[in-house]
């Protein structure tokens, strides 16, 4: 199958335990156990599962000093990749942190032990910790815990702009410490906020390696529509270097967000995609969406590709087709292509942008779209030579 050789930010390396991400490597992903951190049996049941199902990263979530010392023993029993995800005591990094590959903290979680303490010392005992064990950080923001100093400073209805202030600040912070080892993550469960937030922060730093995620981003189907959509957006133009599928899956189906994570990285990879994203090459962009259980007409996915043929005497031309398998996404995702293709049960509507053209029969929609394909065609000159 054709993909398609995706940009990427010019993002630094960092490792994590036996892989890299940033500077080019493939998009790690991964996942986090839901089980009890000191029952030891699951949870290494769990992270062996996990790593099982083509994880690169698992996290693990350690809140007590019994939570560390399970900890201790879950490193004996696994040779996965392992990451920790510190609460509010953040001097439970020294205690952890030669049992894990990464350290997360929240900034907005510094504030709720030791108040008195500057977070700049905080973060310094996280940074020396974390290099005198080998372990890459990941600085972890989320739209529910901002730093409570950051929020003052902009609208009471902008959510975005502290979230990138306090990633910045940190950055800037570790980097004067000279600790470079580490990733940001800008989580919110609104999607288009995920997009925005990741954005705007890998124009400030486009050096800084990003794990993307969706925070509460539910039920399978659902939960990974709406993962998806995020990651479309920002994969597309070459922001995310680790990802993560949050999903609410009993415990022995964790595995189900790592084949979700590289069903999506597929997926985008080979345009087939539930939103119309912009592959910033100067060619023919045709997309198409993963076909699911919404799919009206199974005559779809024959057309897809029947159009891809069809229209490869226009591959030098910088236009988007999107053909959509059903009313749920289709009048609305092709708003945003050059030409449209939503697919009915027993008809197809022909779309030019938000321009509705008519809805013509499987069997002779590829006429109509050549027609429209032609005189956009007319209008413009190649980009290729």
């Amino acid at each position: 199958m054709e993909t398609r050789q995706l940009p990427r930010n010019p993002t630094r390396a960092v490792r994590i335990g036996n892989i890299t991400i940033g500077a080019g490597h493939p998009i790690a992903v991964q996942s986090m156990t839901a089980t009890k951190t000191q029952d030891i049996d699951a949870t290494v049941a769990q992270v062996n599962a996990i790593a099982a199902a083509g994880a690169d990263v698992i996290r693990i979530a350690v809140d007590s000093r019994k939570d560390a010392d399970a900890l201790a023993e879950i490193r004996k029993q696994t040779t996965a990749n392992l990451s920790v995800d510190l609460q509010e005591n953040y001097r439970m990094a020294e205690v952890v942190a030669p049992h894990v590959d990464k350290i997360r903290y929240n900034p907005g979680h510094l504030y709720h032990h030791e108040r008195e303490k500057p977070w700049q010392e905080k973060v310094r005992f996280l940074a020396d910790v974390a290099a005198a064990h080998n372990c890459a950080m990941r600085v972890g923001v989320n739209c529910g815990s901002v730093d409570p100093d950051k929020l003052g400073l902009f609208d009471e209805h902008d959510s975005i702009s502290p979230m990138i202030a306090s990633a910045t600040e940190h950055c800037e912070f570790l980097d004067g410490l000279g600790f470079t080892r580490y990733c940001v993550s800008l989580k919110d469960s609104d999607p288009k906020k995920v997009v925005e937030v990741n954005r705007r922060f890998a124009e400030v730093r486009p050096d800084v390696p990003l794990h993307l995620g969706v925070t509460e981003a539910g039920m399978p189907p659902d939960g990974i529509i709406k993962t998806r959509i995020a990651f479309e957006q920002l994969i597309s133009r070459g922001i995310g270097d680790t990802l993560r599928v949050s999903l609410t899956v009993p415990n022995d189906r964790k595995g189900e967000e790592i084949a979700a994570g590289r069903k999506i990285l597929d997926d985008i990879a080979a345009g087939r995609v539930r939103s119309v994203v912009d592959y910033g090459l100067p060619t023919l962009n045709i997309i198409s969406c993963p076909s699911c259980s919404r799919v009206e007409n199974e005559a779809f996915v024959v057309l897809a590709q029947q159009v891809k043929e069809m229209t490869q005497y226009a591959r030098d031309y910088a236009i988007t087709i999107a053909v959509m398998g059903c009313r749920v996404n289709g009048p609305g995702e092709t708003d945003d292509a050059d030409l449209g293709l939503w697919c009915a049960p027993n008809f197809v509507n022909l779309k030019r942008g938000k321009e509705e053209l008519g809805a013509f029969p499987y069997d002779a929609i590829l006429p109509k779209l050549k027609h429209e394909l032609d005189t956009l065609i007319a209008s413009k000159t190649p980009t290729v030579s």
